[in-house]
């Protein structure tokens, strides 16, 4: 654990050594600023909820994770610096989910940020917040399974442009997976797949969350989720690590 929590904190200087942090933080909550009160209508609901900052973080996060996760291990590559970190005292596993980790806490700490909507909506009115509670859970939990896939494909090439672009295209696919038209197309022509995609579908999980509710399942899910593009992560850095 040792090893993972030093790796972990290297990475996260990294960030906030370079601008990456900086821009991803103000970007992040300049977009959820603009969504919720703008496209979301705060104001012109009168409800005391974040339904609408909700309703827009698994898009926000679909376009700016990919932009954090794809120099992971691209760059590593690319530099050649991979093998140097490799033959540290550290197992693959430990590298890949220090890595991990630390991209995870920092996307963690921009959630934190968005603390003013909560005094905000709670000045407007008297919202449940535990209902606000399990949905910051929730968007942390989808955080972390683009986090995962991001990583995966940043491991899987040494262009930090293919990764951004590979990861794009898989977590919106996770992320339409239970869309109705999606779901017509698929019943109509593939019913099998219809039943995978809508089982696989992040998004249901994450609104699942949104509502308060806050099941066993939808966490195991989102675990294995974790877990599944982890592993392929530490595949794939065995694999690639000698190119």
């Amino acid at each position: 654990m040792r090893n993972i929590l030093t790796i972990a904190d290297r990475e996260l200087a990294v960030y906030f050594a370079t601008p990456v942090a900086t821009v991803f933080i103000v970007i992040f909550l300049i977009l959820q600023g603009t969504l919720t009160f703008n496209l979301g209508n705060f104001f012109e609901r009168d409800q005391a909820d974040l339904s609408p900052f909700f309703t827009f973080i698994p898009w926000v996060f679909l376009l700016l994770i990919p932009a954090i996760t794809m120099r992971l291990w691209a760059e590593e590559r690319r530099q050649g610096t991979i093998e140097l970190l490799l033959t540290l005292p550290i197992t693959q596993w430990q590298a890949v989910l220090g890595k991990y980790l630390a991209a995870w806490l920092f996307c963690g700490i921009a959630l934190a940020l968005t603390f003013p909507f909560i005094l905000t909506v709670n000045y407007l009115g008297r919202p449940d917040n535990g209902v606000i509670a399990s949905g910051y859970v929730g968007s942390l939990l989808i955080a972390g399974a683009f986090l995962s896939v991001g990583a995966a494909m940043s491991a899987a090439t040494r262009n930090q442009v293919i990764a951004f672009v590979l990861s794009v295209a898989i977590c919106f696919l996770f992320t339409v997976a239970s869309y109705s038209l999606v779901a017509d197309f698929l019943s109509r022509n593939t019913p099998i797949l219809a039943e995978v995609a809508r089982r696989i579908a992040v998004l249901d999980r994450f609104q699942d969350f949104t509502r308060g509710l806050v099941s066993a399942r939808d966490i195991i899910y989102f675990a294995t989720f974790i877990g599944f593009w982890l592993f392929v992560n530490t595949v794939l850095v065995e694999q690639r690590k000698a190119d």
